[in-house]
């Protein structure tokens, strides 16, 4: 068993605790970044803003219904990602402020210099 003291512990938590922030931050940006703006996404939204135009020529109302339906989904599923991210992005942020508050406890030995 390696012996640690309560000073080591507390170092090690801390840099946990920011490592883990930084890799929430890197993460959430990632799904703000990728989960808004994919290829199926922009695809679905064309696809269903076709659906719409030939409901509305054809005079089918059930279809634009479906359509205007799908478009309230595609922008819920967007807002839903973009609530993942910042939520991710807001926690590694909490996770790095909690590594300065639990490394500022440790006393540090003085430097000579």
């Amino acid at each position: 068993m390696i012996p640690l003291s309560m000073s080591d512990m507390q170092i090690i938590i801390g840099a946990s605790l920011f490592v883990l922030g930084c890799m929430c931050i890197l993460l959430g940006t990632f799904v703000l970044i990728s989960r808004g703006f994919s290829k199926e996404m922009k695809a679905l939204a064309v696809h269903t803003a076709r659906i719409g135009q030939k409901g509305i020529a054809e005079e089918l109302s059930g279809l634009v219904n479906s359509a205007s339906e799908l478009v309230v989904a595609l922008n819920q599923l967007v807002k839903s990602a973009s609530g993942a991210g910042i939520f991710l992005v807001t926690l590694g942020m909490a996770m790095i402020a909690a590594a300065y508050w639990v490394l500022m406890q440790f006393e540090w030995p003085a430097t000579a210099m």
